[in-house]
Formats: C-alpha cells, sequence, structure tokens
C-alpha cells in the first residue's frame, strides 16, 4: 500500500522526548513510531468501515470522490453506519466537517491532551477554521482618524492628551455577526476633542464593546453615539469609569441599541467626579426586547452634572434597568426622566441608594412607567442622607414599592391609580403590533402558510462568523463546562472581561441552562454527536432539512407549493441553532408538537421560485414565557395559538424520513 496523499508534501514531525510534544516542519515525511503505529491502525479501521458501510449514495459527486482520510470522509462513513436509509447525503452539513488533515488532526489532538494547546494558537485557529479574538489591535495613532467600514479592532491609549482635534467612526462594525471593540484610555486628559460614533455596529448579530477610562481627565470636547448599535441582536456593552474626572465634557447618546433583541449594558463608574458634564439618553433602547442596563456608581461624586433620560426604552418590550449608587454624593446635579419606558410592555427598574447623601440633587420623572402591560419599580433608600433634595414624580406609573425613601423634598402628581379593568396604561398600544419593528416578519401564525400568500420574510441570513466542526477526537479533550472556563480561556487566548471571555460565558451559559417543559436539549460540537443526538430522540429513519439558500430575506414574497412533512400531523423534531463560540456549536433541542412545511418561495412580481423555505410550526406554546417576542409582535399569549417561523441560513430540522 503506498503512503497517503499528504506524505507527498514535503512535512516531517518531529518528537521533542523532553517536552514530550510534537511540532510540525516542512522538509521530508518522517513519522516517530509511536504516531506510525497509531496513525496505521486508523488506516485499517478506515478501510474496515468502508468495506461494511452501505453504498455511498448523493447527487454531489465531490462526496463519493472524497479523499477517504478527510473529515469529510470520515462523517460519511459515520452517516452510513448510523442512519438507516439511502437518502441522498445533506452536503450542506457535511461541508461544515473540519478541514484539518489527518496529520494536523493528530498533532493538535495530542496538543489538547498534553494542555498546551494555546502555545500553537494562531495556527490552530487558522488550520482548524475557528473563530478567535487573539491577535486583533488597531494601530496607534495620534493625527484625526475618520474609521469608515471599520471593525474588530482595539484602541489603547489612543488619542492620549490630544488638543482639539475629531475621531469619527462611521459604518464601524456594521453587518457583522461579531462586532467588537475596546476603547481603553481613549482619549485621556484631552482638550476640546470630538468623538462621533455613528451607525456603530448596526444590524450584527452579537455586538460587544468595552469602554474603559474612555474620556478621563478630559476638558471640553465631546462624545456623540448616535444610531449606535442599532438592530442589534444582543447588545453586549460595559462603560467602566467612562468620562471620569472630566471638565465640561458632553455625552450624548441618540438613538442607542434600537430595536435589539436581548442583550446588557454597563455603565460603571460613569462620569466619576465629573465636572458639569451634561449627559444626554434620547431614544435609548426604543423597540427594544428584554434589553437590560445597570448604572453603578453613576456620576458619582459629580459636581453639577445633568443628565437626562428621554425617550429611555420607550415602546420595549419587558426592558430591566437598576440603578445603583447613582448620583452618590452629587453636588448640584439635575436628573430628568422624560417619557421613560413609555408604552413599553411590562418592565421593571430598581433604584437602589440613587442620589444618596447627596446635596441639591434635583431628579424629575415626567411620565414615567406609562407601561400597557404592569410593570414595577422599587425605590429603595432613595435619596437617603441628601441635602436640599427635589424630587417630583408626574404622571407616574403604578406598581410601585418605596423603602427607605427620603421624606422630605419630595412630590406626585398625577401618580397613576389602577383603571377599572385592571390596567394602568391609558392611550395608544404602540407595542402590540404584527409589524412591531425587530419582529417583522420573524414570526406568523399556521394560516399564513398557503399558497398566493404574499408576507414578509425576515432577515434568515447567517451572520455568524464562518468557522467548521472541530474532530471530535479534539473537541473530546477540551472543557465544556463553566467548571473549566479557567482552562477554556487559557486555550483560546481569552482575557479577564474580554469578548471572548463573553463569548465563551455566554454559550456555557446557554447550553447549561435547564431544559424548558418537554424539551430535551444537548450542545454539540461535531457533526457526529448531532447524529447521536437525532437518532437518539427519533430513531435511525432520519432525513434533516434547511432552507435552500437566502433568497427573499428582508423582502415581501409569495408563498408557492407547500408540502408538508409527515403526512401534516403533528409531530416531534429536533432542530439545530448555531451558537457563537470559537468552534462551530449548534444548540439541538427535541420540539413537540410541531407540524414541519417545505414551501416555494416566489419573487412577488414575476412569480418566479426563488427559494425552498423550511418552516416550523408549533402548536403547543404553553410552555413559553409571556414576553416572548413572537407574542409583542402578534398579540396573544401562551398556549392560546400556535407559532411559525423560518429555519434560518445554516440552522436545520431534523425529522423521521416519510
Amino acid at each position: 500500500m503506498s503512503l497517503p496523499s499528504y506524505c507527498y508534501n514535503p512535512v516531517q514531525i518531529h518528537t521533542n522526548l523532553k517536552h514530550n510534544r510534537m511540532k510540525l516542519n516542512t522538509t521530508s515525511c518522517a513519522l516517530p513510531s509511536r504516531f506510525f503505529f497509531v496513525l496505521l491502525l486508523s488506516i485499517i479501521s478506515i478501510f474496515s468501515c468502508a468495506s461494511t458501510a452501505a453504498p455511498l449514495l448523493s447527487t454531489d459527486e465531490s462526496i463519493s470522490k472524497e479523499n477517504p482520510f478527510t473529515a469529510k470522509a470520515s462523517l460519511i462513513r459515520y452517516w452510513n453506519k448510523q442512519i438507516s436509509n439511502n437518502l441522498p447525503k445533506p452536503y450542506f452539513l457535511l461541508s461544515k466537517a473540519s478541514p484539518l488533515s489527518a496529520v494536523k488532526t493528530a498533532f493538535f489532538s495530542e496538543l489538547a491532551a498534553s494542555k498546551t494547546l494555546d502555545s500553537h494558537l494562531s495556527s490552530f485557529c487558522s488550520a482548524a477554521n475557528l473563530f478567535c479574538l487573539h491577535s486583533k489591535h488597531a494601530p496607534k495613532k495620534d493625527d484625526n482618524a475618520h474609521f469608515a467600514f471599520y471593525s474588530n479592532k482595539h484602541f489603547s491609549n489612543y488619542g492620549t492628551s490630544r488638543v482639539s482635534g475629531e475621531d469619527s467612526f462611521k459604518n464601524y462594525s456594521g453587518g457583522l455577526n461579531f462586532a467588537t471593540a475596546s476603547f481603553a484610555s481613549y482619549s485621556r486628559s484631552s482638550t476640546d476633542h470630538k468623538e462621533g460614533f455613528s451607525s456603530y455596529a448596526k444590524d450584527a448579530n452579537v455586538a460587544g464593546s468595552n469602554f474603559t477610562s474612555y474620556a478621563a481627565s478630559t476638558t471640553g470636547g465631546s462624545g456623540v453615539f448616535d444610531s449606535y448599535e442599532s438592530t442589534v441582536n444582543v447588545p453586549n456593552l460595559r462603560f467602566a469609569s467612562y468620562n471620569s474626572d472630566a471638565n465640561n465634557h458632553k455625552l450624548a447618546f441618540t438613538s442607542y441599541v434600537a430595536d435589539t433583541n436581548s442583550g446588557n449594558e454597563a455603565f460603571i463608574s460613569y462620569a466619576k467626579k465629573g465636572n458639569g458634564d451634561p449627559l444626554e439618553f434620547t431614544n435609548y433602547g426604543t423597540t427594544s426586547n428584554v434589553i437590560g442596563s445597570t448604572f453603578t456608581g453613576y456620576s458619582e461624586s459629580g459636581n453639577a452634572a445633568n443628565n437626562s433620560f428621554k425617550g429611555y426604552s420607550s415602546d420595549a418590550n419587558n426592558p430591566s434597568n437598576n440603578f445603583k449608587a447613582y448620583g452618590f454624593g452629587v453636588n448640584g446635579g439635575t436628573d430628568s426622566f422624560s417619557s421613560y419606558r413609555d408604552s413599553a410592555n411590562a418592565g421593571a427598574d430598581t433604584f437602589q441608594s440613587y442620589g444618596k447623601n447627596s446635596n441639591l440633587e434635583k431628579s424629575n420623572f415626567v411620565n414615567y412607567g406609562k407601561t400597557f402591560n404592569e410593570g414595577i419599580d422599587t425605590f429603595q433608600e432613595y435619596g437617603k442622607g441628601s441635602h436640599n433634595q427635589l424630587t417630583g414624580f408626574k404622571v407616574y406609573g403604578l406598581n410601585t414599592t418605596f423603602k427607605d425613601y427620603a421624606r422630605q423634598g419630595v412630590t406626585f402628581s398625577q401618580y397613576t391609580k389602577p383603571s377599572s379593568s385592571g390596567n394602568a396604561f391609558v392611550g395608544k398600544v404602540k407595542g402590540k403590533s404584527e409589524n412591531k419593528r425587530g419582529f417583522s416578519g420573524k414570526f406568523f401564525r399556521e394560516y399564513m402558510l398557503r399558497e398566493g400568500k404574499v408576507m414578509r420574510m425576515p432577515d434568515i441570513r447567517d451572520k455568524m462568523p464562518v468557522r467548521s466542526f472541530l474532530p471530535r477526537v479534539i473537541s473530546s479533550k477540551l472543557p465544556f463546562s463553566s467548571d473549566g472556563l479557567t482552562e477554556l480561556k487559557q486555550v483560546f487566548g481569552a482575557t479577564d472581561n474580554s469578548s471572548m471571555e463573553g463569548v465563551l460565558v455566554n454559550a456555557l451559559a446557554e447550553c447549561e441552562r435547564a431544559s424548558s417543559p418537554g424539551e430535551t436539549k444537548r450542545c454539540v460540537g461535531s457533526v457526529e454527536d448531532m447524529i447521536d443526538f437525532a437518532t437518539s430522540v427519533l430513531g435511525h429513519n432520519v432525513v434533516v432539512r434547511t432552507t435552500k439558500n437566502v433568497n427573499g430575506s428582508k423582502k415581501n414574497v409569495m408563498i408557492g407549493k407547500i408540502k408538508a412533512f409527515n403526512g401534516g400531523k403533528a409531530t416531534i423534531s429536533v432542530s439545530c441553532h448555531q451558537s457563537l463560540y470559537p468552534y462551530l456549536l449548534y444548540y439541538c433541542h427535541s420540539v413537540p408538537k410541531v407540524r414541519v412545511y417545505m414551501a416555494d418561495i416566489l419573487d412577488v412580481d414575476t412569480k418566479a421560485k426563488i427559494n425552498d423555505g423550511l418552516a416550523i410550526c408549533h402548536e403547543d406554546t404553553s410552555a413559553w414565557t409571556p414576553g416572548h417576542g413572537a407574542f409583542v409582535a402578534l398579540g396573544s399569549s401562551p398556549g392560546n395559538i400556535e407559532i411559525c417561523h423560518w429555519i434560518f441560513e445554516n440552522d436545520m430540522s431534523w425529522t423521521t424520513a416519510d
């Protein structure tokens, strides 16, 4: 038998006995005896499996001609062993197999086993087609900067001690799956310096930014966040010591995180010890879904701070804001909350030690908390220990708890009382609309899935970074739990509070959360694991499907012919959705009582077929939360209606074969 094809390339593997580690070079094709023995056993196993496998059936010739030593060929053999039917192989799934050769797979597997994979992180990420953030830095620069169509950079000590000038970030990280940036000591000790963030990370999937000691000790100038992270799926922002010790440095947040879904923003010691710093939040979190903000030590020990929240969390779904030690020790500050949480659905705000130990602090709540579903507000030690504090509540919402509240200088005017219907909100309900921004077309009713129906197709494009699965021989040697986070951070070069740490933490938390009633779930990092999970739920006679392409995305389309699988009966399926992680990771879960359809998607004008759209309808929504985006978009409540949605690009659904 001739040597494998990879030996025709000038590859050499040396054995370092002292460190028990192999490293690749590019000179010859000599193999250490131990590795050659393991490789020989693998070759014997490969041909043994190939001789007994089911015949290879596929319309794609590249599968039948696949090099037997590739990861894709291994997956085909595993598929033939586990799947009992002879239907065509799902090329869209097999194409996600690892690009690593047998030699590199063995090499990186050895490093993973010895916990030294981080020593070759750059080459590992490149060869295995992973998503890594270990070496992306922006150059240092002191001239005026205009960043257009710029993405995923880190700025450290940028613009320090600048006098005048302006930096602008326009179309920064737009449309990316994972937009990340860090601004550390940016514009520190500058004078009359302006920073403008316009259309920052718009339409991104996951957007994470860290502003640490940004604009600290500045004098004059301004920072403007305009259309910042709008229509982002999961915004994740950190402002630590932002604008601290500044003097009259104006900050304005306009159309900040509008139309976003989920996410969290944290403002820690924001504008601490500032002097005369006007801070404006206008249209912050408007029409967002389940957005959370935390303000800790905001304007702490500041002098004559002027903070205004206008249109904050308006039209949002279940926003949550926590103000802790906000305005603590402030002298002569003014806080204004106007149309705060107006027309939102529910929501909860907590004010703890707000304005505590302050002097001449003024707070005005005008048209605050006018939600169309009752929200919750809690005030604890509000204004405690303050002097000459003035606080006014005008047209304030229902269901509020005041504990240890300052008894002097507080006025209530037109405080909302319950109506006869039990709903405190009087006026137009803006939140309950089928066309509510952020959910347009994402969810629909089953009756809408009929031939000739014109409907809005949501943005079904996959915005995740392009990644591949890891071979199971490597992924099995890496921890995948919160208990192993420290080791994972070392492997993937994630520092504390970094964007990559957030990626790891979020994925692990989602995979480790308790299953919903009736749900069976598993996170899988290899096709083999996905096959194992799907067959454990559905049996071995299964088929996997996805939407063919992204044509029609974000447009009105016409529904053509429709095919209902499994006889159109309510059945069980296994749906798999991508999670953001260094290697390709899917969250797979069994979904009971669903109907699965494949519909021809037609161009509205020409009636020509442009796509095959896979749709799934959940017949039982009784276990869903009332604040789910589907109910925000369509109205109703859990258990009262069925909910349908399209399967997005690169997501998939498994069912038993017809």
